[in-house]
């Protein structure tokens, strides 16, 4: 049984969307999957149902978990889709084991840029440093944020901001008593 849904985000949409955040080519998602190129194509479109055992492939492939097609701005109201994210519609990603939960805020991922909250518990860490193409930016709303770019570490409080180039190896950190809430603006998108 495919899924196909008249009154939500079509999920070939949010796939295609998702990818192309991800930076991941079309070809790049059909071999992951075991699909081939058409079939992908076909489902981003909207002219095949994806199933649910694919869709799961989709959702690994992609870095998130299945709830997320089904979940956030793809059950808002059409009318707001575009422009508001309502707190009840977020998006949400939980890194198990790491204590960091992150809540896209941003209506859709084709813009140049999104918008996430990233919440921190006590102990919680992002891991190894990354990079990517693009700029960051963030406000700390509440709690202390542990910041390392190049190498360099920062301690953050609420209140603090930073912006720096994605191509500087980063990760961040609370080693404080209580949670923390930091506000992010990416460029592009990589949800």
């Amino acid at each position: 049984m495919g899924l196909s849904r008249t009154d939500s985000i079509p999920v070939g949409q949010q796939i295609r969307d998702l990818r192309r955040a991800k930076g991941l080519r079309i070809a790049g998602l059909a071999s992951e999957i075991g699909r081939s190129v058409g079939h992908v194509s076909q489902v981003e479109r909207g002219l095949s149902p994806v199933t649910i055992p694919d869709l799961k492939k989709i959702a690994d492939a992609l870095g998130v978990e299945i709830n997320w097609f089904f979940q956030g701005q793809a059950m808002a109201p059409p009318e707001e889709r575009d422009i508001i994210v309502r707190r009840a519609n977020r998006r949400e990603l939980n890194y198990s084991g790491t204590g960091v939960r992150e809540a896209l805020l941003s209506p859709h991922l084709h813009g140049t840029f999104e918008m996430v909250m990233t919440t921190l518990e006590p102990g919680a860490d992002s891991g190894v440093a990354y990079s990517r193409t693009g700029e960051e930016g963030g406000f700390v709303l509440e709690g202390t944020l542990d910041l390392e770019v190049d190498g360099r570490k920062y301690s953050l409080s609420a209140g603090d901001s930073f912006s720096f180039e994605s191509t500087r190896p980063h990760r961040c950190a609370n080693s404080g008593s209580q949670v923390t809430h930091v506000l992010w603006v990416i460029s592009p998108p990589s949800y």
